[in-house]
């Protein structure tokens, strides 16, 4: 493990960026952009077109470490290179900002109110593979849609039994638990999920930290013992669908608690923008969310 990147994630002042949309929502990410699927003929050219809007967002100036601590990457963009370096190692050598990697494969059917994570066959591959690309940590979603206690149990020890393989092997794994915002009963979901976390937390050695990637609570500061948990390297939101600007001031409510956006991120960038229309932007969106993340109510 990289000291110098623990300490950064940990103690920094700034959010994490999530640049990891795979297969699957690849399409809609490029739509988004100003990229329709006329564009591009086969899955190929489509990660081509994806790489290229991911580079141009991590080579902005805007993307830069006085405001975003780390960066998740999709599997292919580790593996490509942007100026030359694996991406990874782009981050660290020219931003300064941490990588880390979406591992899991999907969400399989819904069972229990809960969408549990498809099998990950090539974990240890992957996480071989990773390592030597010099990612610092992982990423691994699961959905909970209802407070059903025997779902969120099975979410919770799925997320954390492969968590200690990842840790195993040297990384830090971010585990995401999503409640949907839009979900009924959200407030109470998200209250037997703290308990089950908290029990797994528990029962970490000293040895063994994670990080959290939860929906913004209901309740503001409902996730404060998790914040301060020992076992918990740092706390970060996902935008679960709000805009930037409902996002951030959810955010703001909750203190030790920072972001990790994904499409609020990059709502408003197109293809079609001049590099200084694009800049501004990102510009923009930037500012926002490190303020939402470090400035509380």
């Amino acid at each position: 493990m990289n000291n110098s990147q623990f300490d950064k994630i940990k103690n920094g002042k700034g959010f994490i960026a999530a640049l990891d949309q795979s297969g699957g929502s690849t399409p809609k990410a490029l739509a988004e952009y100003g990229v329709p699927e006329s564009s591009y003929s086969n899955e190929d050219e489509m990660f081509d077109l994806v790489h290229e809007m991911r580079t141009r967002i991590i080579t902005s100036p805007a993307f830069d470490s006085a405001h975003i601590l780390g960066a998740i990457l999709f599997e292919q963009t580790m593996d490509r290179e942007i100026e030359g370096k694996f991406t990874g190692d782009y981050l660290a050598e020219e931003k300064g900002i941490v990588p880390f990697l979406k591992v899991d494969k999907g969400l399989a059917e819904e069972e229990n109110g809960v969408q549990l994570m498809k099998p990950i066959h090539d974990l240890d591959e992957t996480l071989g593979r990773a390592t030597d690309r010099h990612i610092f940590g992982t990423k691994m979603r699961s959905v909970i849609k209802e407070p059903n206690p025997t779902g969120i149990k099975a979410v919770v020890d799925q997320q954390f039994d492969i968590g200690k393989k990842i840790i195993a092997s040297g990384l830090v794994p971010i585990i995401e638990p999503e409640v949907d915002v839009y979900s009924k009963d959200k407030q109470k979901s998200e209250e037997i999920l703290r308990e089950e976390i908290i029990e797994h937390l528990n029962g970490l050695s000293e040895e063994e930290n994670v990080m959290l990637k939860l929906s913004i609570p209901t309740q503001p500061n409902a996730y404060k013992e998790l914040i301060e948990h020992p076992r918990v390297v740092r706390v970060v939101a996902l935008s679960g669908g709000y805009s930037r600007e409902e996002a951030n001031e959810r955010l703001k409510e909750n203190d030790g608690l920072i972001a990790s956006f994904s499409r609020a991120l990059a709502a408003d960038l197109s293809a079609g923008q001049s590099d200084e229309e694009f800049n501004s932007a990102l510009q923009e969106a930037v500012n926002s969310i490190y303020d939402a993340s470090v400035n509380k109510k």
